[in-house]
């Protein structure tokens, strides 16, 4: 088996393991009302991974998946030797990839009332003398950030930011433009990362593969609304609409 296929196959292992373990919830299934996102957006599917550690099995899997993933992929990780994980859903991630692979990592603190970029390049002027990274770094480090998913991107710009302003500090030169999530919704992300100048990876592309890996999950309406949702979430912010799903969740 090629790692290519392997791959695949240990996305769809976690993905199914994730939705029977709850940390992936659809309006049909667990909420007839759906969920308002950080976004602001409406939506029928939530997906929680902060609880992976609840469930040691499916922990240990994404921590071999993921480092596997690094180990493996190819030229686009070749010289990496260390993982830093992002506050906070990111953090047990890493030490998890670091533990099952022997990847050493470390992690970034938590910068409060920080929300994009600009903030954060405001907050770092009175940050003081406190570390905004822990970990050992040292010349010649490739790091890739690591991260349970991705939205919209702006909590790894800002954790990029925080690493090269720690390295700076530190006066310490190691790359870091490459972030690695466990699941991406596919809203987006990507683009942002290439205009930023940051390559971001997944094992689980949520819109074109992850939907269609749950579809044995799924019952047939859990699996078309969710798929024509992630083609157009514009379309879902109707409350007509949200109050005729929410009827059928109700009515099943």
């Amino acid at each position: 088996m090629s790692w290519k296929e392997k791959k695949d196959v240990l996305g769809k292992e976690i993905i199914e393991m994730l939705y029977d373990s709850q940390m992936i919830r659809t309006w049909y299934r667990d909420k007839p009302e759906g969920w308002t996102l950080h976004s602001g957006l409406w939506s029928p599917v939530y997906i929680n991974l902060r609880h992976l550690g609840s469930y040691p099995e499916v922990f240990k899997k994404v921590g071999s998946a993921m480092g596997q993933l690094i180990k493996n992929e190819g030229k686009e990780f070749q010289g990496v030797n260390k993982v830093v994980g992002i506050a906070t859903a990111g953090v047990p991630i890493a030490a998890a990839i670091g533990i099952v692979c022997g990847i050493p990592c470390g992690y970034t603190r938590k910068m409060e009332g920080v929300s994009n970029v600009d903030e954060f390049k405001k907050k770092i002027t009175q940050y003081g003398q406190h570390a905004m990274v822990e970990g050992y770094f040292e010349k010649g480090d490739e790091i890739v950030l690591i991260d349970d998913l991705v939205t919209r991107m702006t909590s790894k710009l800002i954790a990029i930011e925080q690493f090269r302003a720690e390295m700076k500090r530190r006066n310490v030169n190691a790359k870091s433009n490459k972030i690695l999530v466990l699941l991406d919704r596919e809203q987006g992300a990507k683009k942002t990362a290439e205009e930023n100048g940051l390559e971001l990876f997944s094992l689980i592309p949520f819109k074109t593969k992850g939907v269609k890996w749950l579809k044995d999950r799924f019952t047939s309406l859990e699996y078309e609304i969710i798929s024509d949702y992630l083609l157009n979430s514009d379309k879902y912010q109707s409350e007509s609409i949200q109050k005729d799903l929410k009827n059928q969740a109700i009515n099943k």
